[in-house]
């Protein structure tokens, strides 16, 4: 049977095969737009797909996309949705609902190692979440991520840049101000939340990253972990995990 996992963020797409020993396969992605999706996206798919996971955060529009797409192909499509407990983990939301289910399935995939971490997503947004290593989520934190604020301050000041610079301390030219103030914003958050963290359990969480933009901050986060693909492990655990409550029931 063919199973596929599919990850719709605000930015991108990534998808892979689910192999029969619950592993991801080679993950491919794409990006998109208020019109869909980059050409040729659909060629990485196979012709039949049997069942469809999908995550999704994007709207509805662009998830039509998606949806439509995999209906073409034969797929049984379940859509993950943000659980109050699941697998071990427990969230600290009073409404499921509010908690984005991209920050829950990186919160499963991460707890599945059973100790505390400090969850740190770097997309659109810079989420900060922690757990610890009973699995209980003890609350986060959202902002902009870096490249966000780039694009704010574009778009309220055209003449300064979106991209380019280099990271310094403390920069002599604007594109390196620009990507130390905003990184470098980022850096603090998560150094705080890390202290903060640490004063609450009485001992250092793993830090760990996820999401397209985290490599930038990687060097400068001593200890820290990177999985660029967390979301689409914590799809396959939430598929495992559901599956195996629907036979128990």
């Amino acid at each position: 049977m063919s199973t596929w996992l599919f990850d719709l963020g605000n930015t991108r797409l990534k998808f892979a095969p689910l192999a029969a020993d619950g592993d991801i396969g080679p993950v491919q992605g794409t990006a998109h737009g208020d019109g869909g999706f980059d050409a040729g996206w659909l060629d990485a798919l196979p012709a039949r797909i049997d069942v469809a996971i999908v995550a999704s955060v994007a709207g509805p529009a662009l998830r039509a996309i998606l949806l439509d797409a995999l209906a073409a192909r034969g797929a049984r499509v379940q859509l993950a949705q943000t659980l109050p407990a699941l697998d071990g983990l427990r969230i600290a939301y009073a409404d499921p609902a509010r908690l984005g289910v991209d920050r829950f399935l990186a919160l499963l995939a991460a707890q599945a190692d059973g100790v505390s971490t400090l969850v740190v997503g770097v997309g659109t947004a810079l989420t900060v979440d922690l757990i610890d290593d009973a699995g209980r989520h003890l609350g986060g934190r959202i902002a902009p991520s870096p490249s966000l604020m780039r694009e704010a301050l574009h778009r309220r000041v055209a003449q300064l840049p979106p991209t380019g610079g280099a990271y310094a301390e403390f920069a002599v030219d604007t594109e390196d101000a620009l990507v130390s103030g905003c990184e470098g914003a980022a850096l603090g958050l998560v150094e705080r939340s890390r202290a903060e963290a640490h004063a609450r359990l009485g001992a250092m969480p793993r830090l760990l990253l996820h999401g397209g933009g985290a490599a930038a901050l990687r060097a400068r986060l001593p200890g820290a972990h990177w999985r660029s693909d967390l979301v689409l492990h914590g799809l396959a655990r939430w598929y495992r995990a559901i599956g195996s409550a629907r036979r128990e029931a």
